[in-house]
């Protein structure tokens, strides 16, 4: 923190220098945009120049390296041999790994290079040094507010709402992992001491929840309709808007409420291992006021068809847009187009159909969180799954997600020297896919984000834009599941609701499934609250399933050191019977089983629900502490 804190003091950033050439199309400057010194402050399009530097700040997590690992809970696993990813680092218990001066480029988006780079390199994105340079930046802003003198109300309202989303949008990312941290608010002087203790968990939410209310209050809903908006027609996508102030303001308490940032926030009493209640009352009244202004068709967003599923991670055609539709409700920036098809759909396709080794490996025990098509988990007696027909019947998201035994893989001509064989996926223990180094180790494979043309022989990932990959930080659907959670553990029922939202916990998760063609939530989880939060943290799994959120969703459940959690699996079985090509779903196997291929070495050990912050940093003054058992 030293070297993004200290050192980025009041007067040090006049300059305003722009680089927004990846995402001009959707977050286009102003003309005029770049200036220097007073000036940067006077009007809207200056001002807003310098404010559009934190756009570039905010990570693409998904496209951080040529490869990359942002999955860290149970959900995926490393092809044997690759220990350079964080998701690796925390499989053997080195939560220090996400830090460069610990393991350099390796340790991933979260700190790869020290970089406050606000250009257009993808590879230059790390969350931790940019989110505190960020708030620097924001605190400038916020300090000359007063100089945007050639301005109309409107235009002061979006540079300030814009502000105040960044402060607490970088808080929130930092807290998720930390812990309360200091809560600046002003650029600080370069010639006196630091002396900010951190907060707790709550005191620092808080102060993310202020700002991110202030925001509520200036920003539009679409700046499409604002008349400083006007001159970016049609390319506001990326802009900070009412709607996105207002879904973080709601995670941000939803957070502050869950298990471990109550129980930390009451120095580790387990009597607090549980949710705050008010907290939890307040997050669903924020995703309740979101959900109706989307429900009542006064915003531009809304669930996409399940037929449009994949608009929501990749688009797919000649050219390039930004994928995400009318679901994606925060995004950052493409920094890097033509090369977001090279990476994931790489480290998902096995080598033996692929041009590199996979790299990751969806889990069998977390796509067994798949359940069936009529909404029942697969271990429920009353669900129909059949362990000799294990591909039929499921939740159609599974389709949608997950390469099974049998699928069709490559989709066109193979080159002579190929195994026809090899145009379906062989997952079958011992198969021509399952090679541990090179290939799947579970069973299965991940194609939640990319088409089925991407292999070696159809060229799917051709460069040239063919597809562009990019994953949103929130979702629609991820409000609907916060707000169900929230509204259930704020009011201790499964009918709960916030008052001004129409809907009860268990209509909001139904939302969900009616739009994947998924039975409903069954009556017998109904019964108890305890129940419901099961099935709420089973579909939490699926419908959000590797787009980065189920390590934190298990912390702060507390939930991350905790068998099953803990353990990693592969699918094991043989094909028996007659094998279909033309209907995989129906094929039959035999043995159909799991084996544990590594268990996490942090069972029962709290440390683990906090990372580790950086040496120097817990160093650099007395009262910010490191977070306990590091």
């Amino acid at each position: 923190m030293k070297n993004f804190i200290k050192n980025l003091v009041w007067g040090a950033v006049f300059i305003v220098a722009i680089s927004l050439v990846s995402c001009s199309d959707w977050l286009d400057k102003t003309p005029d945009s770049t200036v220097s010194g007073k000036a940067a402050f006077k009007n809207f399009t200056n001002f807003q120049g310098f404010v559009e530097t934190l756009y570039n700040c905010i990570p693409d997590f998904g496209n951080a390296y040529w490869s990359n690992s942002f999955n860290w809970g149970e959900d995926e696993i490393m092809s044997s041999g690759v220990t350079y990813h964080y998701g690796y680092k925390i499989d053997i218990g080195d939560f220090w790994g996400w830090q460069t001066n610990h393991d350099g480029w390796q340790s991933g988006w979260m700190d790869r290079n020290n970089s406050t780079a606000t250009d257009n390199d993808r590879m230059h994105k790390s969350l931790y040094p940019l989110a505190w340079w960020g708030i620097s930046e924001v605190n400038v802003g916020l300090a000359n507010l007063d100089k945007m003198t050639d301005a109309t109300v409107e235009e002061k309202n979006l540079i300030a709402g814009q502000l105040y989303f960044f402060r607490g949008w970088f808080y929130f990312q930092l807290m998720q992992y930390f812990g309360g941290l200091p809560y600046i608010t002003s650029p600080l002087p370069n010639d006196k001491p630091i002396t900010l203790p951190r907060l707790t968990y709550q005191q620092t939410a808080d102060s993310a929840a202020y700002d991110f209310t202030k925001a509520v209050a200036l920003l539009p809903i679409d700046w499409d309709n604002t008349t400083a908006g006007k001159n970016t027609l049609g390319n506001n996508q990326l802009r900070i808007n009412k709607i996105m102030a207002l879904g973080y303001l709601g995670k941000d308490l939803l957070w502050a409420g869950s298990p471990l940032m109550n129980w930390a926030t009451h120095n580790y009493d387990n009597t607090y291992r549980c949710y705050n209640t008010d907290d939890c009352k307040k997050a669903a009244a924020a995703f309740g006021q979101l959900l109706n202004l989307v429900e009542s068709g006064q915003t531009q967003y809304a669930l996409v068809p399940f037929s449009s599923y994949s608009s929501n991670f990749y688009s797919y055609q000649k050219g390039w847009q930004l994928p995400g539709s009318t679901e994606a409700i925060f995004r950052g920036p493409v920094y890097d187009p033509n090369g977001t098809n090279w990476g994931l759909s790489k480290q998902y396709t096995p080598q033996i159909v692929g041009e590199s080794s996979m790299g990751v490996s969806p889990t069998a025990n977390y796509v067994n969180y798949y359940g069936m098509a009529n909404g029942l988990p697969l271990d429920d007696p009353n669900s129909g799954f059949d362990p000799t027909h294990p591909w039929k019947g499921r939740d159609p998201r599974f389709y949608n997600d997950i390469v099974y035994d049998g699928e069709k893989f490559v989709q066109g001509a193979m080159t002579s020297d190929a195994n026809p064989n090899d145009r379906y996926a062989n997952l079958y223990s011992g198969g021509s896919y399952r090679d541990p180094a090179s290939g799947s180790r579970t069973g299965y494979i991940l194609q939640k984000f990319i088409p089925n043309t991407a292999n070696k022989y159809d060229q799917g990932w051709g460069y040239g834009c063919s597809f562009t990959i990019h994953l949103p930080w929130m979702r629609l659907s991820d409000i609907y599941l916060m707000y169900a959670e929230a509204a259930a553990e704020g009011y201790g029922s499964v009918t709960g609701k916030d008052a001004g939202f129409s809907k009860t916990a268990v209509d909001a998760v139904n939302v969900i499934r009616d739009r994947a063609g998924v039975g409903h939530v069954a009556n017998e989880f109904l019964s108890s609250l305890d129940g419901f939060m099961s099935e709420l943290r089973r579909e939490r799994a699926v419908e959000l399933a590797y787009e980065g959120h189920r390590f934190n969703d298990l912390r702060r459940w507390l939930l991350l050191t905790e068998y099953p959690y803990i353990i990693k699996t592969s699918q094991e079985f043989i094909r028996s019977g007659n094998f279909s090509t033309t209907d995989p779903q129906d094929n039959t196997v035999s043995n159909f089983r799991q084996e544990v291929i590594l268990t996490r070495p942090f069972a029962g050990n709290n440390k683990y629900y906090w990372l580790p912050l950086k040496v120097k940093d817990v160093n650099l003054y007395k009262g910010f502490d490191q977070n306990p058992g590091w």
